[in-house]
């Protein structure tokens, strides 16, 4: 058992029962039980506790034996049987100093730091002085549940009884506290320690400079240092001046941690006007010699305030000073260097680093990567991912996406297909969302076919278009005209198991319209409510203005309520389309009445959709209305009032109007002003 053997202590056991013919009383069946205790192996004790009653009777259970079980119950984590065999030991009077010792770190253990506590005190109401070892383990326990109040009542124990405080349970307290935020406890239990002559190491300096640090309070650090730095190496007086580097960023002082760095590289004495926060440090610091943890921290902190001047001219420094840095600054600093669009630095840098031994990551090949794709350098892309692939990284696919995206929106689409081809070479494979990028910037540059096309393709190649990739094709064929083959793929997605989203939906009932097949476009509605996918504010505009180009403006009107019902808020795209809507179908007064309810609602028509319907309000006889809006139209800014349908669709308003002798006036006073020409008034349709 003391050997830490139970296994083999019980088949020792086993072995003289069943080869020697010996017959174990109550004394070995408690040495086995205490084999067993120890190791925490409460099953078996459990089951050769049974044998021993057997063999042995109720009554060779005693005081060793009950011990062992509560060290096992203890040890295997078995609060409540532990307290069952306490309670047994109670009724006995077998409890000691031991018992209650076992049982008091064992609470310890299982977070019962109240329960820990009333056993220490029950154990002085009795007369019994807890060790210093358990005093000890006892702090340590309850520091490690974050009860730091009773570690310190346990402190205070060890204290009254002459016990001594080593330096890790100094530590702990003072860790503990400054979690707390309770500096000023720490600062009086450092003090202590002090005192006893307990030197301080580098960690629990540190505990406290950040502690001091994480309150602001700043000018208490340079003192501290020097009180109590003097007996570190250099290299721990290195990491102390680290942690105030990264407790100066951490607060926002990235501009006084560059200072004190640069003063300790380049000789500078003293910061500049204005950053007094850390200025009593740089006393403190003049014989500190930096490390790359220091250019790490200073350096990522300009990065994240992007400052990337400072972290370039740093880096310079830190190379002259001797110092390679570490990866994470570099990594730090190509990356914002690439997303601001400096990829010539970012790649001046990236070949600095590998010449100063320090290995580049996928991170970094990324952020070069990234900043090729948005200069839209193909070229380059495939330069670099030669080298990645000779170095076992993989690009990112969003980058690979961004890159034949930005293609694709300069027209690019050539070499956006043969950045892909350049891709598969080299072994990497592009997702369906790049592909997907490719086709999407072939639609919409009107290349649709060769959409469809690299869609056949991808789809030979075992890829399976999901339904975005569907939706693209849908949406291409949909704006060139070619409404049937829209129609085509719609049905080939619904053949191969996919299910339409509320994008394919929109833009089927859109294609079903112009298409002139309002029946499946209203079929293509109900079916999205039968599928629990809620129609949107697209999906109620494309059907009304569906319907009211089919002249069924009723059916429109009561869809328009219906989407109100539904929550759907009409935006001003709604709002126009409807009007315009109505407008054609002759539904004038009504158009009117929803164009009045858009205005309360803050939407304006545009200038074009505005001119349409005065002219409607004029043709349906209410001139008066009309020449209102017109009136507003013509103060709008005129931006586009070159445009020879606008001029037009004025023109044809005014000509009426000038004829008409309630609204006459008002004409000649838009003549006066300027703000028409009487040419107008005489029915020139050129504007002239």
């Amino acid at each position: 058992g003391d050997a830490g053997l139970p296994d083999t202590a019980a088949r020792v056991f086993d072995s003289a029962r069943a080869r020697l013919s010996c017959t174990p009383n109550s004394y070995t069946f408690n040495c086995l039980l205490d084999a067993l205790a120890k190791a925490g192996r409460a099953d078996d004790a459990e089951a050769r506790l049974q044998e021993m009653l057997v063999k042995c009777g109720d009554g060779s259970v005693d005081k060793y034996t009950l011990t062992s079980l509560l060290q096992c119950y203890s040890n295997a984590g078995r609060p409540d049987d532990a307290n069952d065999v306490f309670q047994r030991m109670s009724q006995h009077g077998w409890v000691d100093e031991h018992v209650l010792t076992m049982l008091a770190v064992a609470f310890s253990k299982w977070g019962k730091v109240d329960g820990a506590v009333e056993l220490v005190g029950r154990m002085e109401v009795l007369g019994m002085r807890p060790s210093e070892k358990t005093l000890s383990v006892l702090v340590h326990g309850f520091a490690k549940q974050r009860r730091i109040d009773k570690a310190i009542e346990m402190f205070d124990k060890m204290a009254t009884y002459g016990y001594v405080a080593d330096l890790p349970m100094y530590g702990v307290l003072i860790e503990g506290l400054c979690r707390q935020k309770k500096i000023g406890k720490a600062v009086k239990i450092f003090e202590v320690m002090k005192s006893s002559e307990v030197v301080p190491d580098v960690r629990l300096l540190k505990n406290m400079i950040e502690a001091f640090i994480h309150e602001g309070d700043f000018a208490i650090v340079g003192p501290f240092i020097n009180e109590n730095a003097g007996k570190l190496k250099p290299s721990d007086v290195t990491a102390l001046y680290n942690v105030v580097l990264q407790g100066l960023v951490n607060h926002g002082q990235v501009e006084v941690a560059y200072q004190l760095l640069t003063s300790r590289v380049r000789g500078v004495q003293g910061i500049s006007d204005g950053l007094t926060v850390g200025a009593h440090v740089f006393d403190t610091m003049q014989d500190v010699k930096p490390n790359s943890d220091s250019f790490n921290i200073v350096v990522c902190g300009l990065c994240k305030v992007k400052k990337l001047d400072d972290a370039l001219a740093l880096v310079k420094d830190m190379v002259g000073f001797g110092s390679k840095g570490k990866l994470l600054m570099f990594n730090d600093l190509i990356y914002e260097l690439c997303n601001a669009d400096r990829l010539d630095e970012g790649y001046k840098l990236f070949n600095q680093m590998k010449d100063l031994g320090v290995i580049p990551t996928e991170f970094t090949y990324n952020s070069l990567f990234y900043g090729i794709c948005r200069r839209k350098d193909p070229n380059g892309a495939s330069d670099l991912l030669r080298e990645m692939c000779t170095n076992g990284h993989r690009p990112w696919i969003k980058n690979c996406t961004e890159m034949v995206q930005q293609l694709c929106f300069s027209g690019r689409i050539t070499e956006a297909l043969g950045f892909l081809e350049e891709m598969l070479k080299m072994g990497f494979l592009p997702d369906i969302v790049t592909y997907s990028a490719a086709m999407n910037g072939l639609c919409k540059t009107g290349e649709v076919d060769n959409a469809l096309g690299l869609f056949r393709d991808i789809s030979a190649k075992s890829y399976l278009p999901d339904v975005v990739a569907h939706n693209i094709l849908i949406n291409g064929f949909r704006l060139s005209g070619k409404l049937n083959e829209a129609q085509e793929i719609m049905e080939e997605m619904l053949e191969k198991g996919l299910f339409p989203s509320v994008v394919t939906y929109n833009l089927m009932i859109d294609v079903w319209c112009k298409s002139g097949n309002i029946e499946k476009a209203v079929d293509c509605l109900n079916k999205m409510v039968d599928e629990e996918k809620s129609p949107t504010v697209v999906t109620y505009t494309s059907l009304i203005d569906g319907l009211c180009g089919a002249g069924r403006p009723d059916e429109a009107i009561v869809l328009w309520h219906k989407m109100s019902d539904k929550s759907c808020a009409p935006n001003k795209i709604a709002y126009t389309a409807f009007v315009n809507g109505l407008c054609k179908c002759g539904r004038v007064e009504t158009a009117l009445t929803y164009y009045e309810e858009m205005m309360t609602k803050g939407f304006v028509l545009d200038t074009f959709s505005c001119l349409y319907f005065i002219n409607a309000l004029i043709s349906n006889g209410n001139t008066t209305k009309g020449c209102e809006l017109l009136k507003e139209v013509l103060q709008r800014d005129m931006t586009q009032g070159d445009d020879l349908k606008m001029v037009g669709l004025i023109n044809k308003a005014v000509e009426v109007l000038s004829k008409d002798g309630r609204t006459s006036p008002e004409i000649s006073i838009l003549v006066e002003k300027g703000l028409i020409s009487r040419a107008q008034t005489m029915g020139k349709k050129d504007g002239n």
